[in-house]
């Protein structure tokens, strides 16, 4: 019992001991030399006290700072506490660097790398107390391909909060904004400037030469010397500086002749396409909804730029597509577009569906070669649908058992009917004679009529699901099936499909049932379809009167 005991305390230690970790993260993982970097470290143990021990930084990185913040998060029924410790630091070497793992009491966070880069003398030469550096990852790109440009503003002064960048305007390209921007610092000649980064996606749309325009940079820069007659109503003491970033020019190369002209032009880095299924396709069965989701990212490109994928036209099988959904991510090599299709999949009939393959062509900007993002095909096994089916009814299996076995002679079986039918008829004359001569007719269960007017309420209010049931009750009551109707009657057959998606698809709080009510009203009866094919002017009336 003791050795059992042992065994549960020591596996629970365990599992608390897994649940608490120590997270490392950085800000950037690629810097030039004498730049900062920023590492947060973060616990949710509430139990830890003090710091991290930072004495494996001390060989390679150079500690500039450190600062630690406590959250309190609340979620469902429990708060949550954790603790950031921040630290700010500077590579002593170029190349790749590894920020070794630090130790916390137990916890132990995990090795990073850093990519610091060798910068030139032109760069360390400036002495401005502020100016800017502008950047491009590609100075020769294809049309509506990306390039990612980086504008740095170094500051040695102090600046007031008023600071201000003109915007990034060119007609000719598309430009999308990455991410907030970030600051550290940074070494030049031996004195520290603070660094302002903003990065910029820019897709151009022409082929040719296209000029990145220069951007204004304005702030005030503080004066230490009037800092103590600073009035907060009055206008700021200081300097107020301007500069302006360099004109970058870009090649922009055409879209190349090997690449097919009926495929959608898609310059990326990398393209994947993916697809899942809600739930597996290997349980489909008729009449059951099947979510086919597929998924087209592509680094390199924004999400506006990837076309839509093949829709599922396939015999045997009703598709009620979603809106697509678009998103954009931010990378450390530019902006990840994706597009997310989603389609509700019904199969009508059981057996083998063959689902065709998906192929996407675009152009890889690395290799610089034309390439093949595909799905393969698949068979869907349906499966029949036990209630869908009806059971027919057999007269034999209704007949006792032992009917053949008994054998009755024909006479006395006439006989025996004859009798019957007399004494059955004779009392029926006689009970008619003392009955009224019109009777009320009894009806168990809800007439046609007000399962008409359910149907008419649920309609009228668009719930799909009520209207869904509404019209399975009135349907039993008619001497045709609700299929049938459908396939004689071409609005009813619409309306029912409207209804469907709307049951199998995400958009159905927006289905309207009026198509579906006006339809019902208006389906002719089987027997005016009869008498009209026999050009009978007695045309019956309609099985409800409006």
């Amino acid at each position: 019992m003791s050795r059992l005991l042992c065994t549960l305390l020591f596996s629970l230690f365990a599992l608390h001991a897994s649940a608490q970790s120590l997270i490392a993260t950085v800000d950037r993982t690629r810097l030039d030399t004498g730049e900062s970097a920023e590492l947060t470290l973060e616990s949710d143990d509430a139990t830890l006290f003090g710091k991290p021990d930072l004495q494996p930084l001390n060989e390679l990185f150079e500690v500039l700072g450190t600062r630690q913040v406590n959250r309190l998060t609340s979620g469902g029924n429990r708060a949550q506490a954790s603790t950031r410790w921040i630290i700010t630091l500077q590579p002593k070497h170029s190349g790749y660097v590894v920020i070794p793992p630090l130790n916390l009491g137990q916890l132990q966070s995990a090795p990073i790398t850093l990519h610091v880069r060798q910068t030139t003398g032109a760069a360390d030469s400036r002495l401005a107390p502020v100016f800017i550096d502008a950047s491009l990852d590609h100075e020769r790109v294809y049309v509506q391909a990306q390039t990612v440009l980086t504008l740095r503003i170094y500051h040695s002064v102090s600046l007031y909060d008023d600071s201000n960048l003109t915007q990034l305007d060119m007609p000719q390209a598309r430009v999308e904004a990455l991410g907030e921007p970030r600051t550290y610092e940074k070494d030049i000649n031996g004195l520290r400037h603070g660094v302002i980064e903003l990065r910029y996606a820019i897709f151009p749309q022409e082929s040719g030469e296209l000029v990145i325009p220069s951007q204004a940079f304005t702030a005030t820069a503080v004066d230490r010397a009037s800092s103590n007659a600073y009035n907060p109503f009055g206008p700021r003491p200081g300097k107020v500086i301007r500069v302006r970033s360099p004109e970058i020019p870009l090649l922009v190369k055409a879209k190349p002749a090997s690449y097919p002209a009926d495929a959608p032009w898609l310059p990326a880095r990398s393209l994947t396409l993916s697809e899942a299924w809600n739930p597996e396709p290997e349980t489909a069965r008729v009449g059951d909804s099947l979510t086919r989701s597929l998924a087209l990212k592509a680094e390199g490109l924004a999400s506006a730029q990837l076309p839509p994928l093949p829709a599922t036209h396939v015999a045997g099988l009703r598709r009620y597509p979603d809106q697509p959904q678009l998103s954009n991510k931010a990378s450390e090599n530019g902006l990840q577009g994706s597009r997310e299709e989603r389609e509700a999949l019904v199969a009508n009939r059981e057996g083998v569906i063959n689902l065709p393959a998906i192929e996407v062509l675009w152009w890889n900007t690395t290799t610089d070669q034309l390439e093949r993002s595909s799905l393969p095909a698949r068979d869907l096994q349906v499966a029949a649908n036990p209630s869908l089916e009806t059971l027919p009814v057999d007269v034999q299996q209704l007949a006792p058992a032992g009917a053949a076995e008994v054998e009755v002679w024909p006479w006395q079986l006439s006989s025996g009917l004859l009798s019957l039918t007399t004494v059955l008829g004779f009392t029926l004359w006689w009970r008619a004679r003392r009955q009224p001569a019109v009777v009320t007719s009894q009806q168990s269960g809800p007439s046609p009529r007000n399962l008409l007017d359910d149907l008419k309420r649920a309609c009228l209010a668009n719930d799909s699901l009520a209207t869904r049931h509404a019209l399975d009750a009135w349907a039993r009551q008619q001497p045709e099936t609700l299929a049938d109707m459908a396939a004689r009657y071409t609005p009813l057959s619409d309306a029912l499909d409207g209804l469907n998606g709307a049951l199998y698809s995400e958009s159905g709080q927006h289905w309207q049932g009026r198509n579906l009510w006006l339809a019902i009203r208006s389906l002719p009866a089987t027997e005016d379809l009869e008498n009209t094919a026999n050009q009978d002017t007695n045309a019956l009336p309609p099985l409800y009167p409006r």
